[in-house]
């Protein structure tokens, strides 16, 4: 039966640092069954859910001993399949566009995880307006709610929150 491990990177961003952690993956005969990975700032992100033979799994994090001298975080973490947990959940879209300033990804996630509402995945990024140069911010994910919360009374709240901060919030059933 294989491992499921989490495993996380950080560090400098340089060429080459995927081709260095799918090597190990895959001399080990393992899949990597999803993936994040971006650059912020002058720095590298990486998160993944690998799938190992469970013969394979010891020793892979000496494997990695290498990236780690180079200054490489790296984490890995044998998780199991929850798939389960939110079975029956509903999914959600939700967006938010407006100006950049502080609070706009607490005031939010704090009103998610005060509904008992789950983020399965969220994005979020500032650029500058192409006229004004002035910071805009864009958040996109995907939420699981608990079927017994009423719709209108969770993300109508959203919304309110939205015009408090000046942003726009739109959600919207998963496509």
């Amino acid at each position: 039966m294989p491992k499921n491990i989490v495993l996380t990177l950080t560090g400098r961003d340089k060429i080459g640092i995927v081709d260095s952690v799918t090597s190990v993956i895959v001399k080990r005969s393992g899949n990597v069954n999803a993936s994040r990975m971006t650059r912020l700032g002058g720095e590298f992100a990486m998160l993944m859910l690998i799938a190992l033979p469970d013969q394979e799994f010891g020793g892979l994090d000496q494997d990695f001993q290498s990236m780690r001298s180079e200054g490489y975080q790296i984490t890995l973490m044998q998780t199991e399949d929850d798939s389960k947990k939110y079975a029956g959940w509903l999914p959600y879209e939700i967006e938010v566009t407006g100006a950049d300033h502080e609070g706009i990804i607490h005031e939010i996630s704090h009103h998610l995880a005060s509904q008992g509402i789950n983020i399965e995945n969220m994005d979020t990024s500032s650029a500058p307006a192409p006229m004004s140069g002035t910071p805009l911010f864009t958040m996109q994910g995907v939420v699981v709610v608990p079927p017994q919360l009423n719709f209108n009374m969770w993300s109508n709240a959203l919304e309110e929150i939205g015009d408090k901060l000046n942003v726009s919030v739109k959600v919207g059933v998963v496509k």
